[in-house]
């Protein structure tokens, strides 16, 4: 019943236009990041991302805005 409920009320939110899952990366902070030369750790805290965002963009696969 539970399961139901939450894909009833996912549905609903979809209808509705809300945007689900975690914000997208904006451009120029994939930029930045590409543009740097400091390690993961010091490049997440410079821009405000996590560090797993950072070495998704330096190894590729990362999924831009335009693919989504």
């Amino acid at each position: 019943m539970i399961r139901d409920r939450v894909k009833a009320g996912l549905a609903n939110a979809r209808a509705k236009g809300v945007r689900l899952g975690a914000p997208r990366t904006d451009a120029k902070v994939i930029a930045r990041i590409k543009a740097k030369g400091l390690s993961v750790r010091d490049i997440a805290s410079k821009l405000g991302v996590g560090a797993g965002t950072v070495h998704r963009v330096l190894t590729g696969e990362h999924i831009s805005q335009a693919a989504v």
